[in-house]
């Protein structure tokens, strides 16, 4: 596909990433700042041009006659809706925008069409409902959900006395009574898809897949905590501490807002009247102790300042035993940053990117089979991806014992007209199940790709 990345800020930069790993894409990126662009086409094998994003020249000198994408991610809504305008009358294509305000949000449905929209992204959002699903089973680390919420893939940290310890895989189902499969293991820098050979240890971060209700089975069993938090405070009321807020309170969870400028808080009063609104400084250590920090049920540090939040969230560590939210946007650092044992991290910017990725795969691959849902797991060293199977899919009628697949690559789960099933080598896909692949072979976009 030829697409055009309109706004080098981190979404834009981590999307260069992505789709040129794709490696068969055409990719121009767009922005005012010369030495943000020549650092891109430098970094990878893309195309670049200086120049502002609402003079049309400059989005015909990136090719948006012939562009079959074009993908915008500046700071302002309002440049990237004339932006997907201008492109919808110059050349047709396809737009993705990204839209932060709420306001903007309500309204554009009525006119998607006539904008050329085919997809509209906010980071904020989208970054509260991957919170707002963690507080909701605060044990985990990390959800990522599929076959519209039927099947998830939770992450979570071994602990010593925990029954997984030591514990090796072909003699789960013996120990465990539970219908889950352990998809991906990260011990330090190490990814594993693990056999049944492989022994657990403690201190990893396990990935399983399972249905909802088979996962509280499967944490009930090991002895962990799964009821979802009652109460959270955050830390900094921007745009995503709104969407976070507004998502827990329909939820019945009681939500204390912590925010320095009192113009913002005033504003948060007018949009959530069910929350606490409290104008102060919640990097004051005294502040959080005495909006009762100690016997918070979960503690969300939102500032817009990394260093900020992982100092926070280090102080709420050291005060409570509640569930720690984290959320970082310099995705540089992650490997440091996962290393100091802060519970759950969110990155906004490459989870915004993810969905765009996923999009664009969809798009891209054939017939036979189709991306319906895509996530990066296990740091980011792996992928979890959600396949339509096709009557003409390479893999269908075929029992997995025979199936040979590439290395680490995992069927991890089958959705047959809504019925979960942990698939073992006798079972066989049929046209129109649903699929879960997890592989660390990075870029899959077709259900052949997985075949040796």
């Amino acid at each position: 596909m030829n697409i055009i990345i309109v706004g080098c800020g981190k979404v834009g930069q981590k999307l260069a990433e992505m789709l040129s790993q794709e490696k068969e894409h055409s990719i121009t990126v767009v922005d005012h700042n010369y030495n943000i662009v020549q650092d891109l086409t430098n970094q990878y094998d893309i195309m670049g041009v200086c120049g502002s994003c609402s003079n049309l020249d400059t989005l015909l000198e990136a090719g948006v006659e012939t562009a079959n994408l074009l993908i915008t991610v500046t700071n302002s809504d309002e440049l990237n809706l004339l932006t997907c305008l201008m492109a919808k009358k110059a050349g047709g294509c396809q737009t993705i925008a990204r839209v932060r305000n709420p306001e903007y949000r309500k309204e554009l449905h009525l006119f998607k069409e006539d904008l050329g929209l085919a997809m509209i992204i906010n980071p904020e959002d989208t970054a509260a409902r991957e919170i707002a699903r963690v507080l909701r089973f605060p044990s985990a680390i990390q959800i990522d959900t599929f076959a519209k919420g039927r099947i998830e893939i939770l992450k979570f940290k071994v602990v010593e006395n925990s029954p997984l310890a030591d514990l090796r895989m072909s003699n789960m189902n013996a120990r465990i009574k539970s219908d889950v499969l352990v998809c991906g293991v990260e011990r330090g820098d190490k990814v594993f898809i693990p056999s049944g050979d492989f022994i657990i240890k403690p201190g990893d971060l396990v990935s399983i897949v399972a249905s909802p209700a088979k996962s509280v089975e499967f944490f009930k069993e090991i002895g962990v905590h799964t009821n979802s938090v009652k109460d959270t405070i955050i830390v900094g009321g921007g745009e995503t501490s709104y969407y976070l807020a507004n998502h827990l309170i329909q939820a019945g969870v009681r939500v204390k807002i912590i925010e320095k400028n009192s113009e913002r808080c005033n504003k948060l009063c007018e949009l959530l009247p069910k929350a606490s609104i409290i104008n102060a400084d919640g990097t004051d250590n005294m502040v959080l102790l005495e909006e009762g920090i100690e016997h918070a049920g979960s503690f969300v540090a939102l500032t817009n300042i990394d260093e900020e939040n992982i100092l926070l969230s280090l102080f709420a560590k050291s005060k409570t035993g509640g569930k720690l939210v984290t959320k970082v946007n310099k995705i540089d650092y992650d490997e440091v940053i996962s290393g100091l044992d802060l519970d759950t991290i969110i990155y906004p910017k490459s989870i915004a990117a993810e969905y765009i990725v996923r999009f664009v795969r969809a798009k891209s691959n054939s017939l036979d089979s189709n991306i319906e849902t895509m996530h990066l797991i296990l740091g980011g060293k792996a992928e979890a991806l959600e396949f339509r199977m096709d009557e003409h899919s390479p893999i269908v009628n075929t029992p997995l014992e025979t199936l040979k697949l590439k290395a680490n690559t995992l069927i991890a789960c089958i959705n047959r007209n809504g019925k979960i099933i942990i698939p073992n080598g006798k079972d066989t896909i049929y046209a129109g199940d649903t699929v879960i692949i997890v592989t660390t072979q990075t870029a899959t976009k077709e259900i052949k790709d997985i075949l040796a």
